[in-house]
């Protein structure tokens, strides 16, 4: 299946920023988020044909961003292990994420604690959270059983509910639910 231009601009220019925003939460690097928002339309557009349009197109959409994130970190980490690059790159790095998309420091604390969790557990709050994606299309994008979704949404939460008990933050100062 051809992709004819006036799709594929209706795609990108329905898609870029939330594919950027999400890449920016993963890598805090706005050079790296627009690497990731480029290169994960390069692929969409050069595997359109594998598309199932019977299925919803932003699950397959995040997968492929979840995946360019994945491999542009992994050539990161190795760029850096082998310090070829100074790491004068400071001036490109986001300071907090959150201060461009949420206004609220509160708010910003929990995506500062987010991106200290693990990869696994870090990919399925952005997903769920802040893609608004369904558990069912989280566990679609990510390649992994439903079960297996809930399980690490529910491991993630449990990170978050300890490091709140520690005192790292207040979930509700962050509005995130009522005081009792």
């Amino acid at each position: 299946m051809f992709i004819d231009e006036a799709k594929a601009e209706m795609i990108f220019n329905e898609y870029r920023q939330y594919i950027f925003r999400t890449a920016l939460l993963l890598t805090k690097s706005r050079s790296l988020a627009d690497d990731i928002t480029q290169e994960t339309f390069i692929i969409l557009l050069s595997k359109y044909d594998t598309y199932d349009p019977e299925r919803p197109i932003k699950p397959w959409i995040y997968t492929i961003t979840m995946n360019v994130a994945k491999t542009i970190l992994k050539k990161q980490k190795i760029l850096k292990y082998f310090s070829y690059f100074s790491d004068e790159s400071s001036h490109d790095r986001v300071d907090s994420v959150e201060e461009h998309f949420l206004k609220s420091d509160d708010i910003q604390e929990i995506w500062k604690i987010v991106n200290s969790l693990s990869w696994k557990s870090k990919e399925v709050i952005i997903l769920h959270f802040y893609s608004g994606l369904t558990l069912k299309e989280c566990s679609h994008v990510l390649g992994i059983p439903l079960g297996t979704a809930k399980s690490r949404l529910h491991t993630a939460l449990q990170q978050l509910r300890r490091l709140e008990l520690k005192g790292k933050f207040d979930f509700t100062k962050a509005g995130l639910y009522e005081e009792r």
